[in-house]
């Protein structure tokens, strides 16, 4: 089990106090960020249908920083935390 930090869980509360939608590749970004932040496995992830194209993209985000970033849980909430707090710069926040 993974343990979250005081400032990742900020973050995530945060996130969704955004004064505008992130653009589809921040989304993306920080949702792989937050799968691997909090420990999700993604070899027993239900693997999405044949025309999920969101449940798709959704998954390959993920995958890049399971595989290609080679994030740790830590790393990755860490990503979480800054992307986030430059998304509240750029997009206004709402606290």
């Amino acid at each position: 089990m993974v343990v979250e930090t005081p400032a990742f869980k900020k973050a995530v509360e945060d996130s969704r106090k955004l004064k505008a939608i992130p653009t589809d590749d921040d989304l993306l970004q920080i949702y792989g960020l937050y799968k691997v932040g909090t420990g999700a496995d993604i070899a027993s992830a239900e693997q999405p249908g044949m025309f999920d194209m969101k449940g798709k993209a959704k998954m390959r985000a993920w995958k890049k920083v399971v595989e290609e970033d080679k994030l740790s849980p830590q790393d990755a909430q860490k990503k979480y935390v800054d992307k986030v707090e430059h998304l509240k710069s750029v997009h206004g926040y709402e606290g």
